[in-house]
Protein backbone atom coordinates (compact mmCIF):
# COMPACT_ATOMS: atom_id res chain seq x y z
CA UNK A 1 0.00 0.00 0.00
CA UNK A 2 1.11 3.88 -0.28
CA UNK A 3 2.19 5.36 2.57
CA UNK A 4 2.65 4.35 5.93
CA UNK A 5 -0.23 2.22 7.82
CA UNK A 6 -1.07 3.57 10.84
CA UNK A 7 -1.53 0.90 14.15
CA UNK A 8 -5.37 0.32 14.19
CA UNK A 9 -4.98 1.12 17.93
CA UNK A 10 -4.35 4.89 17.65
CA UNK A 11 -8.09 5.25 15.97
CA UNK A 12 -9.86 7.77 16.14
CA UNK A 13 -7.65 9.59 13.66
CA UNK A 14 -7.28 13.05 13.72
CA UNK A 15 -8.49 15.35 11.38
CA UNK A 16 -7.91 18.60 10.56
CA UNK A 17 -10.69 20.32 8.16
CA UNK A 18 -10.04 23.14 5.74
CA UNK A 19 -13.01 24.63 4.57
CA UNK A 20 -15.97 24.28 6.39
CA UNK A 21 -18.93 26.01 5.07
CA UNK A 22 -20.28 26.08 1.54
CA UNK A 23 -20.13 22.53 0.29
CA UNK A 24 -17.86 21.97 3.67
CA UNK A 25 -20.64 21.94 5.83
CA UNK A 26 -21.21 18.68 4.03
CA UNK A 27 -17.30 17.51 5.22
CA UNK A 28 -18.52 18.32 8.91
CA UNK A 29 -21.53 16.37 8.92
CA UNK A 30 -19.74 13.26 7.62
CA UNK A 31 -16.63 13.81 10.14
CA UNK A 32 -19.54 13.98 12.93
CA UNK A 33 -21.14 10.78 11.57
CA UNK A 34 -17.62 9.13 11.66
CA UNK A 35 -16.46 10.96 14.57
CA UNK A 36 -19.66 9.17 16.38
CA UNK A 37 -18.19 5.66 15.46
CA UNK A 38 -14.92 6.11 16.99
CA UNK A 39 -12.77 6.54 13.22
CA UNK A 40 -11.97 10.21 13.55
CA UNK A 41 -11.84 12.52 15.78
CA UNK A 42 -12.08 16.70 14.70
CA UNK A 43 -8.97 18.33 16.01
CA UNK A 44 -9.09 21.06 14.04
CA UNK A 45 -10.56 23.56 11.42
CA UNK A 46 -9.18 26.23 9.09
CA UNK A 47 -11.10 28.23 8.14
CA UNK A 48 -11.27 32.82 7.74
CA UNK A 49 -14.02 32.91 10.42
CA UNK A 50 -14.21 30.32 13.26
CA UNK A 51 -16.97 27.96 13.21
CA UNK A 52 -19.81 28.53 15.76
CA UNK A 53 -21.12 26.05 19.04
CA UNK A 54 -24.10 25.39 16.90
CA UNK A 55 -22.00 24.35 13.68
CA UNK A 56 -19.62 22.30 16.06
CA UNK A 57 -22.33 20.70 17.89
CA UNK A 58 -21.34 17.21 19.11
CA UNK A 59 -18.01 17.50 17.83
CA UNK A 60 -16.09 18.80 21.03
CA UNK A 61 -14.02 21.88 20.67
CA UNK A 62 -11.64 21.74 18.07
CA UNK A 63 -8.74 24.00 17.09
CA UNK A 64 -9.43 26.86 15.26
CA UNK A 65 -7.10 28.60 13.27
CA UNK A 66 -6.73 30.31 9.46
CA UNK A 67 -3.35 29.02 9.15
CA UNK A 68 -3.22 25.82 8.09
CA UNK A 69 0.31 24.44 8.03
CA UNK A 70 0.97 25.28 12.05
CA UNK A 71 -2.79 23.92 12.61
CA UNK A 72 -1.68 20.68 11.59
CA UNK A 73 1.40 20.78 13.36
CA UNK A 74 -0.39 21.84 16.69
CA UNK A 75 -3.42 19.96 16.49
CA UNK A 76 -1.29 16.28 15.61
CA UNK A 77 -3.68 15.63 12.65
CA UNK A 78 -3.09 12.41 10.66
CA UNK A 79 -5.72 13.54 7.80
CA UNK A 80 -6.41 16.61 6.25
CA UNK A 81 -9.81 16.97 4.80
CA UNK A 82 -9.11 20.12 1.96
CA UNK A 83 -12.40 21.98 0.77
CA UNK A 84 -11.28 25.06 -0.44
CA UNK A 85 -11.47 27.79 -3.38
CA UNK A 86 -10.23 25.39 -6.08
CA UNK A 87 -6.61 27.17 -6.84
CA UNK A 88 -5.71 26.94 -3.64
CA UNK A 89 -5.40 22.92 -3.01
CA UNK A 90 -2.29 22.02 -4.70
CA UNK A 91 -0.12 24.47 -2.03
CA UNK A 92 -2.82 22.87 0.83
CA UNK A 93 -2.11 19.41 -0.48
CA UNK A 94 1.55 20.09 -0.03
CA UNK A 95 1.60 21.97 2.89
CA UNK A 96 -0.19 18.65 4.51
CA UNK A 97 2.42 16.03 2.78
CA UNK A 98 5.16 18.00 3.80
CA UNK A 99 3.82 17.19 7.37
CA UNK A 100 3.83 13.43 6.51
CA UNK A 101 -0.51 14.11 6.82
CA UNK A 102 -2.71 12.00 4.85
CA UNK A 103 -5.77 14.16 2.58
CA UNK A 104 -9.20 14.05 1.36
CA UNK A 105 -8.94 16.31 -0.86
CA UNK A 106 -11.90 17.87 -3.01
CA UNK A 107 -12.87 17.31 -6.90
CA UNK A 108 -11.41 18.83 -9.08
CA UNK A 109 -8.34 18.23 -7.44
CA UNK A 110 -6.63 20.81 -9.48
CA UNK A 111 -7.34 23.81 -12.37
CA UNK A 112 -4.60 22.63 -14.49
CA UNK A 113 -2.84 19.68 -15.92
CA UNK A 114 -0.06 20.96 -14.30
CA UNK A 115 -0.93 22.04 -10.97
CA UNK A 116 -2.48 18.68 -10.76
CA UNK A 117 1.34 17.18 -11.25
CA UNK A 118 2.32 19.14 -9.17
CA UNK A 119 0.36 17.83 -6.30
CA UNK A 120 0.07 14.67 -7.04
CA UNK A 121 4.20 13.85 -7.41
CA UNK A 122 4.97 15.96 -4.15
CA UNK A 123 2.21 13.75 -2.60
CA UNK A 124 3.74 10.83 -3.67
CA UNK A 125 7.08 12.01 -3.05
CA UNK A 126 6.34 12.55 0.70
CA UNK A 127 5.13 9.17 0.73
CA UNK A 128 1.50 9.95 2.27
CA UNK A 129 -1.74 8.49 0.93
CA UNK A 130 -3.86 11.21 -0.91
CA UNK A 131 -7.95 10.19 -1.70
CA UNK A 132 -9.51 12.61 -4.66
CA UNK A 133 -13.11 13.16 -3.34
CA UNK A 134 -14.88 12.15 -6.03
CA UNK A 135 -17.86 10.78 -3.96
CA UNK A 136 -20.11 8.74 -7.05
CA UNK A 137 -16.25 6.80 -7.20
CA UNK A 138 -17.11 5.08 -4.17
CA UNK A 139 -20.24 3.90 -5.57
CA UNK A 140 -20.85 -0.10 -5.14
CA UNK A 141 -22.35 0.15 -8.68
CA UNK A 142 -18.84 0.65 -10.49
CA UNK A 143 -18.18 -2.62 -9.77
CA UNK A 144 -21.01 -4.13 -10.43
CA UNK A 145 -21.28 -2.23 -13.71
CA UNK A 146 -17.79 -3.46 -14.74
CA UNK A 147 -18.81 -6.72 -14.44
CA UNK A 148 -21.60 -6.71 -15.87
CA UNK A 149 -19.83 -5.20 -19.31
CA UNK A 150 -16.80 -7.25 -18.46
CA UNK A 151 -19.37 -10.85 -19.06
CA UNK A 152 -20.91 -9.59 -22.33
CA UNK A 153 -24.11 -8.68 -20.51
CA UNK A 154 -24.42 -5.51 -23.00
CA UNK A 155 -22.08 -7.21 -26.09
CA UNK A 156 -19.53 -4.86 -27.13
CA UNK A 157 -18.78 -1.62 -25.39
CA UNK A 158 -19.48 0.93 -28.00
CA UNK A 159 -19.30 4.13 -25.67
CA UNK A 160 -20.37 5.94 -22.50
CA UNK A 161 -22.64 9.18 -22.48
CA UNK A 162 -23.21 10.93 -19.35
CA UNK A 163 -26.24 13.46 -19.09
CA UNK A 164 -26.28 16.30 -15.98
CA UNK A 165 -29.86 18.81 -16.57
CA UNK A 166 -29.28 21.19 -12.96
CA UNK A 167 -30.68 24.41 -11.90
CA UNK A 168 -28.85 27.12 -10.59
CA UNK A 169 -30.00 30.63 -9.98
CA UNK A 170 -27.94 33.62 -10.79
CA UNK A 171 -26.48 34.03 -6.74
CA UNK A 172 -25.16 30.46 -7.73
CA UNK A 173 -22.58 32.27 -9.34
CA UNK A 174 -22.11 34.79 -6.34
CA UNK A 175 -21.86 32.43 -3.90
CA UNK A 176 -17.76 32.92 -3.69
CA UNK A 177 -15.52 35.46 -5.43
CA UNK A 178 -14.47 32.84 -7.36
CA UNK A 179 -17.21 30.95 -8.75
CA UNK A 180 -18.08 31.04 -12.20
CA UNK A 181 -14.08 32.21 -13.07
CA UNK A 182 -12.30 31.09 -15.56
CA UNK A 183 -9.19 32.66 -14.12
CA UNK A 184 -9.05 35.55 -10.73
CA UNK A 185 -5.81 37.38 -10.65
CA UNK A 186 -3.87 36.03 -12.94
CA UNK A 187 -4.47 32.38 -11.42
CA UNK A 188 -6.60 29.57 -13.07
CA UNK A 189 -10.05 28.37 -11.92
CA UNK A 190 -11.91 26.71 -14.19
CA UNK A 191 -15.05 26.73 -12.29
CA UNK A 192 -17.47 25.27 -15.43
CA UNK A 193 -20.38 22.97 -15.04
CA UNK A 194 -18.32 19.78 -16.35
CA UNK A 195 -15.26 20.91 -14.08
CA UNK A 196 -16.98 21.92 -10.90
CA UNK A 197 -20.66 20.78 -10.17
CA UNK A 198 -21.03 18.18 -12.54
CA UNK A 199 -18.02 16.78 -12.40
CA UNK A 200 -18.91 13.55 -11.36
CA UNK A 201 -20.49 12.69 -14.64
CA UNK A 202 -17.49 13.26 -16.69
CA UNK A 203 -15.17 11.16 -13.71
CA UNK A 204 -17.76 8.15 -13.43
CA UNK A 205 -18.43 8.06 -17.33
CA UNK A 206 -14.97 7.52 -17.72
CA UNK A 207 -14.59 5.30 -14.42
CA UNK A 208 -17.10 3.14 -15.73
CA UNK A 209 -14.95 2.41 -19.36
CA UNK A 210 -11.75 1.66 -17.39
CA UNK A 211 -10.13 5.09 -19.19
CA UNK A 212 -9.64 7.17 -15.58
CA UNK A 213 -5.44 7.76 -16.22
CA UNK A 214 -3.55 10.27 -17.84
CA UNK A 215 -2.46 7.97 -20.97
CA UNK A 216 -5.98 6.72 -21.20
CA UNK A 217 -7.15 9.76 -23.32
CA UNK A 218 -6.05 10.28 -26.92
CA UNK A 219 -8.40 13.58 -27.82
CA UNK A 220 -10.74 15.81 -26.43
CA UNK A 221 -13.01 17.87 -28.07
CA UNK A 222 -14.99 20.43 -26.26
CA UNK A 223 -18.04 22.64 -26.48
CA UNK A 224 -18.45 25.29 -23.84
CA UNK A 225 -21.07 28.33 -23.68
CA UNK A 226 -22.49 30.03 -20.92
CA UNK A 227 -26.25 31.85 -20.90
CA UNK A 228 -25.00 33.45 -17.59
CA UNK A 229 -23.07 36.47 -17.27
CA UNK A 230 -20.22 34.62 -15.82
CA UNK A 231 -16.30 33.75 -17.66
CA UNK A 232 -17.21 30.00 -17.49
CA UNK A 233 -19.18 27.80 -19.24
CA UNK A 234 -23.15 26.71 -17.92
CA UNK A 235 -24.12 25.34 -21.05
CA UNK A 236 -21.13 22.75 -22.06
CA UNK A 237 -20.53 19.27 -23.92
CA UNK A 238 -17.15 17.51 -24.41
CA UNK A 239 -16.49 14.36 -26.41
CA UNK A 240 -13.02 12.08 -25.59
CA UNK A 241 -11.10 9.57 -27.10
CA UNK A 242 -10.14 6.22 -25.22
CA UNK A 243 -7.37 4.26 -25.43
CA UNK A 244 -9.75 1.68 -24.99
CA UNK A 245 -11.32 2.62 -28.26
CA UNK A 246 -14.54 4.31 -27.11
CA UNK A 247 -15.90 7.24 -26.99
CA UNK A 248 -17.18 8.96 -23.79
CA UNK A 249 -19.41 12.10 -24.45
CA UNK A 250 -20.63 13.81 -21.53
CA UNK A 251 -23.25 17.03 -21.66
CA UNK A 252 -24.50 19.20 -18.85
CA UNK A 253 -25.76 22.45 -17.80
CA UNK A 254 -26.96 24.93 -15.14
CA UNK A 255 -29.76 25.95 -16.96
CA UNK A 256 -32.43 23.40 -17.61
CA UNK A 257 -35.95 23.80 -17.22
CA UNK A 258 -36.32 21.01 -15.00
CA UNK A 259 -33.86 19.45 -12.42
CA UNK A 260 -33.25 16.12 -12.95
CA UNK A 261 -31.19 13.22 -11.74
CA UNK A 262 -27.42 13.06 -13.82
CA UNK A 263 -26.31 9.90 -15.00
CA UNK A 264 -23.87 7.73 -16.84
CA UNK A 265 -25.38 5.76 -19.68
CA UNK A 266 -22.98 2.70 -21.14
CA UNK A 267 -24.13 1.72 -24.30
CA UNK A 268 -23.58 -1.63 -25.78
CA UNK A 269 -24.17 -3.35 -28.69
CA UNK A 270 -27.20 -5.44 -27.27
CA UNK A 271 -28.06 -3.69 -24.40
CA UNK A 272 -27.39 -0.36 -22.34
CA UNK A 273 -26.58 0.63 -18.72
CA UNK A 274 -28.19 3.75 -17.09
CA UNK A 275 -25.86 4.71 -13.66
CA UNK A 276 -28.07 7.21 -11.93
CA UNK A 277 -24.79 8.32 -9.92
CA UNK A 278 -25.49 10.18 -7.26
CA UNK A 279 -29.03 7.34 -6.47
CA UNK A 280 -26.23 4.28 -6.85
CA UNK A 281 -29.23 3.15 -9.04
CA UNK A 282 -28.63 0.89 -11.97
CA UNK A 283 -30.99 0.10 -15.02
CA UNK A 284 -29.96 -3.17 -17.32
CA UNK A 285 -31.99 -3.24 -20.39
CA UNK A 286 -30.74 -5.91 -22.94
CA UNK A 287 -31.76 -7.68 -26.17
CA UNK A 288 -34.08 -11.04 -24.70
CA UNK A 289 -34.37 -9.77 -21.27
CA UNK A 290 -37.00 -7.74 -19.59
CA UNK A 291 -35.61 -4.63 -17.83
CA UNK A 292 -33.78 -4.98 -14.39
CA UNK A 293 -33.43 -2.23 -12.11
CA UNK A 294 -30.21 -2.76 -9.13
CA UNK A 295 -29.81 -0.31 -5.75
CA UNK A 296 -25.75 -0.65 -4.24
CA UNK A 297 -24.66 0.73 -1.60
CA UNK A 298 -21.49 3.06 -1.33
CA UNK A 299 -18.46 3.58 0.69
CA UNK A 300 -17.49 7.09 1.77
CA UNK A 301 -14.56 8.42 0.63
CA UNK A 302 -13.18 9.61 3.86
CA UNK A 303 -14.17 6.06 6.05
CA UNK A 304 -12.45 4.20 2.97
CA UNK A 305 -8.74 6.23 3.52
CA UNK A 306 -9.14 5.41 7.44
CA UNK A 307 -9.56 1.66 6.51
CA UNK A 308 -6.53 2.00 4.21
CA UNK A 309 -4.63 3.75 6.72
CA UNK A 310 -5.30 1.29 9.40
CA UNK A 311 -6.47 -1.72 7.72
CA UNK A 312 -4.41 -1.59 4.56
CA UNK A 313 -8.01 -1.65 2.46
CA UNK A 314 -7.90 -0.17 -1.23
CA UNK A 315 -7.83 3.12 -1.71
CA UNK A 316 -10.53 4.06 -3.81
CA UNK A 317 -9.86 7.09 -5.99
CA UNK A 318 -6.22 7.88 -5.98
CA UNK A 319 -4.87 11.18 -7.64
CA UNK A 320 -3.30 8.81 -10.72
CA UNK A 321 -7.30 7.38 -11.33
CA UNK A 322 -8.60 10.79 -12.43
CA UNK A 323 -5.60 11.82 -14.27
CA UNK A 324 -7.85 11.06 -17.27
CA UNK A 325 -10.62 13.61 -15.99
CA UNK A 326 -7.76 16.04 -15.49
CA UNK A 327 -6.83 15.89 -18.88
CA UNK A 328 -10.18 16.87 -20.23
CA UNK A 329 -10.06 19.84 -17.54
CA UNK A 330 -7.06 21.03 -19.12
CA UNK A 331 -8.75 20.97 -22.34
CA UNK A 332 -11.08 22.86 -21.12
CA UNK A 333 -8.96 25.14 -19.81
CA UNK A 334 -6.74 25.98 -22.82
CA UNK A 335 -9.94 25.58 -24.97
CA UNK A 336 -11.32 29.31 -26.06
CA UNK A 337 -13.39 31.12 -23.64
CA UNK A 338 -17.03 30.12 -23.32
CA UNK A 339 -19.28 31.50 -26.00
CA UNK A 340 -22.36 33.58 -24.85
CA UNK A 341 -25.45 32.25 -26.04
CA UNK A 342 -27.41 34.89 -27.73
CA UNK A 343 -30.23 36.34 -26.25
CA UNK A 344 -32.93 34.11 -28.35
CA UNK A 345 -31.36 31.13 -26.93
CA UNK A 346 -32.45 31.88 -23.21
CA UNK A 347 -34.99 33.87 -20.81
CA UNK A 348 -35.45 34.09 -17.26
CA UNK A 349 -37.68 32.21 -15.05
CA UNK A 350 -39.91 35.36 -13.00
CA UNK A 351 -39.84 35.03 -9.71
CA UNK A 352 -36.77 32.75 -10.10
CA UNK A 353 -33.65 34.40 -11.02
CA UNK A 354 -32.60 32.17 -13.15
CA UNK A 355 -31.89 31.84 -16.39
CA UNK A 356 -33.07 28.92 -18.64
CA UNK A 357 -31.92 27.59 -22.25
CA UNK A 358 -35.18 26.03 -23.66
CA UNK A 359 -34.77 22.37 -25.34
CA UNK A 360 -31.82 21.94 -23.69
CA UNK A 361 -32.76 19.10 -21.33
CA UNK A 362 -33.50 16.95 -24.54
CA UNK A 363 -30.09 17.75 -25.97
CA UNK A 364 -28.17 16.78 -22.81
CA UNK A 365 -30.25 13.85 -22.85
CA UNK A 366 -30.08 13.06 -27.16
CA UNK A 367 -26.04 13.75 -26.87
CA UNK A 368 -25.52 10.93 -23.70
CA UNK A 369 -27.84 8.94 -25.91
CA UNK A 370 -26.41 9.26 -29.40
CA UNK A 371 -22.56 10.17 -27.97
CA UNK A 372 -23.00 13.44 -30.24
CA UNK A 373 -21.87 16.70 -29.29
CA UNK A 374 -24.42 20.09 -29.37
CA UNK A 375 -23.33 21.19 -32.63
CA UNK A 376 -23.99 17.92 -34.22
CA UNK A 377 -27.93 17.54 -32.99
CA UNK A 378 -28.37 20.47 -34.85
CA UNK A 379 -28.51 22.98 -31.76
CA UNK A 380 -28.90 26.52 -33.30
CA UNK A 381 -26.54 27.89 -30.84
CA UNK A 382 -24.01 25.64 -31.09
CA UNK A 383 -23.90 25.49 -34.73
CA UNK A 384 -23.00 29.68 -34.79
CA UNK A 385 -20.10 29.05 -32.56
CA UNK A 386 -18.25 26.18 -34.91
CA UNK A 387 -15.16 27.26 -32.90
CA UNK A 388 -16.08 25.94 -29.79
CA UNK A 389 -15.69 22.44 -31.11
CA UNK A 390 -11.74 21.90 -31.26
CA UNK A 391 -9.85 18.39 -30.74
CA UNK A 392 -6.93 18.38 -28.51
CA UNK A 393 -4.58 15.73 -28.89
CA UNK A 394 -3.40 14.25 -25.90
CA UNK A 395 -0.58 11.96 -27.15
Amino acid sequence: MTGRMINSMNTPLPVVLAGARGHGRWHVENIRRLQQQGLVRLAGVCELTPLTGAELDGLGTPEQSAAFGALLDSTGARIAVICTPIPTHTDLALTAAERGVHLLLEKPPAPSYAEFRRMADGVAAAGVVCQIGFQSLGSHALPAIRALIAEGAIGRLAGIGGAGAWVRDEDYFRRAPWAGKRRMDGVDVIDGALTNPLAHAVATALALGGSTRAEDVTGIETELLRANAIESDDTSCVRIGTLQGHPVTVAATLCAERADEPYVLVHGSTGRITFWYKQDRVLLQRAGHGPEEFEHGRTDLLENLVAHLTTGADLLVPPDETGAFMKVVEAIRTAPDPAPLPDTAWHRIPGENRRVVPGIDGLVAAAADTLALYSELGAPWALTAEHLSKEVSTR
